[in-house]
Parts: C-alpha cells; sequence; structure tokens
C-alpha cells in the first residue's frame, strides 16, 4: 500500500512538473510573441519616423535650391530697377541739360535780335 501510494504521489509530482514545464514553456512562447509584436510595432514606427525624416530632408533640399535660385532672381530685379533708375536720373539730366541749352539759345537769340534792331535804328538815323 505504501509502495502504491509512494508510486501515485511520485506521478502526481511527474504531472504536476509535466504540467509546470507546459505552462512555463507556453508563458516562454507568449512573452516572446508579446516581444515580438511589441518589437514589430516599434519597427513600424521607425520605419515610418524614417520615410518621414527622408521626405524633410528631400524637401529642404528643393527648398534650398528654390531659395537660392529666388535669391537670384531677387538680385536680378534689383539691378533692373536700379538700372530703371538711373536711365530716369539720365533721362532727367539730360532734360535739364536741354532746357539749360534752350535757354542759352533764347537768351542768345533775345540779344542778337536788339543787337539787330540796334543796328537798323542806327543805320535810319
Amino acid at each position: 500500500m505504501l509502495s502504491r501510494l509512494l508510486k501515485e504521489h511520485q506521478a502526481k509530482q511527474n504531472e504536476r512538473k509535466e504540467l509546470q514545464e507546459r505552462r512555463r514553456r507556453e508563458a516562454i512562447a507568449a512573452a516572446t510573441c508579446l516581444t515580438e509584436a511589441l518589437v514589430d510595432h516599434l519597427n513600424v514606427g521607425v520605419a515610418q519616423a524614417y520615410v518621414n525624416q527622408r521626405k524633410l530632408d528631400h524637401e529642404v533640399k528643393t527648398l534650398q535650391v528654390q531659395a537660392s535660385q529666388f535669391a537670384k532672381q531677387t538680385a536680378q530685379w534689383i539691378s533692373m530697377v536700379e538700372g530703371f533708375n538711373q536711365a530716369l536720373k539720365e533721362i532727367g539730366d539730360v532734360e535739364n541739360w536741354a532746357r539749360s541749352i534752350e535757354m542759352d539759345m533764347r537768351t542768345i537769340a533775345t540779344a542778337l535780335e536788339y543787337v539787330h534792331k540796334g543796328q537798323l535804328q542806327a543805320a535810319s538815323s
């Protein structure tokens, strides 16, 4: 009877050990699955962040190129406006010069008329 009780006890202990071992393996498998799921979830986020970073880098480069082109175009526009302003100043200078010459010519013409009239009056007297 003792031997049978001992065998039953050992059989129950073996069953408990097997059940415990099976549960341990299941727990390890579940923990491994959970860990893989978490890592996969994190990897998706990291991959998306990497893709977004690459897009941002590309957009930054494009923006730098466009800003450089805009700066060159703006410099050209400024140069053109400065040239236009200079041309307007020169036109104003030419206009003032022409007025000055016109006034001088009128003064000379008036003086010549005065001299001519004076000579006519002197000849008739």
